[in-house]
C-alpha cells in the first residue's frame, strides 16, 4: 500500500529518476543557476589549460572580443525580452472596470460553491484553501466507507476500502505539506500536483458506476458527494497554478535584472581593460589569464542560466497539469489501489 501510495504523488506517478525530478523542480533556482555556472566555469578552465593557449589568442584580439561583443548583445537582447514577455503576461491584470468585476463575481461564485462544501467561510489563505478541501474529500470518502458498509455486495465493500484508504493517505500526506507551505514558494503548488485528483474522480466514478444497482440512495449521495468535493479541487489548482506562473515570471524578471548588470560590467570590462601583459603567473599550473577569462564568461552567462531554470520547471509543471478534470494523459497517471478485474 507505501507504494500506492507513493504513486499518487507526482513523481511516483512519473516514475521519474529523483535527480531529474530535484533538477527540474524542486531545486531552488539561483541554487542550480550557480550549480550550472560552476559546471561551466570548470568547463571554460579545462579547455583553456588543454587547447590553444589563452594568451595568444588575447594578443590577437579577435577571437576573444568577437565573443564577449556576441555576449554582451545576447544578455542584453535577452533581459529586454524577458522583462516585454512580463509586462505583456501582467497586462492582463489591467483590465476595465467591467472585467475587473466580471473575474470579482466568478471568483466569488467558486468560493460560494466550496463554502458550500464545507459549510462554513472558507480559509482566505491558498494553502489552507487546498488543504480545506483535501480534507473535506478525506471526509467525505470515510463517509463513503461507512454508508456501503452494511452493503450485501462484497466486492463493493473490498474495492471501497481500497478507494477510500488511498484517499484518505494521500489527503494526510497532502495536508501535512502544505501546512508548512507558503504561497508565492513552489511548495504550494507542488503540494497540490501531489494529490492525484483526476484518477480520484475516475475512480470514484466507475466505482459507482459499476456497482449502481446494488446501492440505494444514501450511497448514491455519499458517492456524488464525494465526485463534488473532488471535482473542486481542479479549479482551485488550475487558479493558483496560474497565479503561481505570474509571480515565477515576476521573479525570472528580477534575477534577469540582477545577474544581467554584472554579467553586461564583466564582459564589457574584459573588452575593454583586460591586457594579457598586465597579467602573469599562473594558477594552480593554470595561465592567470584563463581564469579570468573563465570568469568573466560565465558571470556573463549567469543570465542564461537563470532564464533556463526557471523556464525548464514551468515547461514542466505546464506539461504535467495539461488537462483539468477527469482525463488522466499519461497511463502512469493511474494507481492500482482498485482491481478493476476482480
Amino acid at each position: 500500500m507505501d507504494d500506492l501510495l507513493s504513486r499518487d504523488t507526482l513523481r511516483g506517478r512519473t516514475g521519474e529518476n529523483p535527480v531529474a525530478h530535484w533538477f527540474l523542480l524542486d531545486a531552488n533556482r539561483w541554487v542550480l543557476a550557480g550549480l550550472l555556472s560552476a559546471v561551466a566555469f570548470a568547463t571554460f578552465v579545462v579547455l583553456g589549460a588543454i587547447s590553444l593557449p589563452m594568451r595568444e589568442m588575447m594578443d590577437s584580439g579577435t577571437p576573444i572580443d568577437t565573443a564577449f561583443q556576441a555576449l554582451i548583445a545576447a544578455v542584453l537582447t535577452g533581459v529586454t525580452l524577458v522583462v516585454s514577455i512580463n509586462q505583456l503576461v501582467l497586462s492582463q491584470e489591467l483590465g476595465r472596470l467591467g472585467d475587473q468585476q466580471r473575474w470579482m463575481n466568478e471568483a466569488m461564485a467558486y468560493r460560494h460553491d466550496v463554502e458550500e462544501l464545507f459549510g462554513s467561510v472558507g480559509p482566505p489563505d491558498p494553502a489552507q484553501f487546498l488543504q480545506a478541501i483535501v480534507q473535506t474529500s478525506s471526509d467525505r470518502a470515510e463517509a463513503l466507507r461507512e454508508a456501503v458498509a452494511d452493503t450485501d455486495d462484497e466486492t463493493l465493500r473490498q474495492r471501497t476500502d481500497r478507494l477510500v484508504e488511498n484517499v484518505c493517505r494521500n489527503s494526510d500526506e497532502i495536508e501535512s505539506q502544505l501546512e508548512t507551505s507558503q504561497f508565492g514558494e513552489f511548495g504550494v503548488l507542488r503540494s497540490g500536483l501531489n494529490y492525484n485528483y483526476s484518477w480520484k474522480i475516475y475512480a470514484v466514478r466507475r466505482l459507482r458506476d459499476e456497482h449502481g444497482d446494488s446501492l440505494d440512495d444514501d450511497q448514491l449521495a455519499a458517492f456524488d458527494e464525494l465526485i463534488d468535493s473532488l471535482t473542486l479541487f481542479g479549479p482551485a489548482l488550475e487558479h493558483f497554478k496560474s497565479l503561481y506562473f505570474q509571480w515565477e515570471l515576476v521573479h525570472l524578471t528580477r534575477s534577469m535584472l540582477y545577474s544581467g548588470l554584472p554579467g553586461v560590467v564583466a564582459a564589457t570590462a574584459t573588452v575593454l581593460y583586460l591586457d594579457p601583459e598586465l597579467v602573469r603567473g599562473t594558477i594552480l599550473g593554470i595561465d592567470t589569464m584563463v581564469w579570468l577569462v573563465g570568469a568573466s564568461a560565465t558571470i556573463t552567462l549567469v543570465p542564461f542560466f537563470l532564464l533556463t531554470t526557471y523556464v525548464l520547471r514551468i515547461a514542466t509543471i505546464s506539461k504535467r497539469t495539461g488537462s483539468l478534470g477527469p482525463f488522466i494523459l499519461r497511463r502512469a497517471e493511474r494507481t492500482e489501489a482498485i482491481d478493476w478485474d476482480e
